[in-house]
């Protein structure tokens, strides 16, 4: 499966996430912003990036780069987002229909990949843990930007 097609899959999965959540879902036109989804929330809107992970097999986790990537006919090039480029990163395993939901800040501080752990043998939960299918920040979220307005 190519890469455009499981991000398609992804995109898809959020955009029905977040209809069962009750909220609004704007997609963009074109493919040229640091975003791919915007949710309305309670009338707040959200910049959502989303990523699909893939499968490593040496390690056992599901890896996630976190880096922009664009591509022309020759290279592939990589660079990292900013705190203004969108406010949610949602991470999907398409594998486990699982999201992991990032805020930018915490997104874009990890190095070049985040390994989401799904191994219940490991002793200690990788920080990346707290994320799992926490659509709840996303709420947290809309409510502290609705009481600043």
């Amino acid at each position: 499966m190519s890469t455009k097609l499981k991000g398609d899959i992804a995109e898809q999965a959020a955009t029905l996430q977040a209809l069962q959540l009750g909220w609004g879902v704007l997609r963009p036109i074109g493919d040229r912003l640091a975003y791919d989804l915007v949710f309305d929330v309670q009338g707040i809107l959200l910049k959502i990036q989303v990523k699909s992970s893939w499968y490593d097999e040496k390690s056992g986790n599901y890896v996630v780069d976190n880096r922009r990537t664009k591509t022309n006919r020759r290279e592939i090039l990589r660079a990292n987002y900013s705190l203004e480029d969108f406010d949610f990163a949602l991470v999907y395993i398409q594998e486990l229909s699982l999201f992991y939901v990032f805020p930018v800040d915490t997104f874009i501080s990890y190095g070049s990949e985040i390994h989401l752990v799904e191994n219940d043998k490991r002793q200690r939960k990788p920080k990346s843990a707290i994320y799992r299918g926490a659509w709840d920040l996303i709420l947290q979220w809309a409510a502290r930007r609705e009481t600043c307005a």
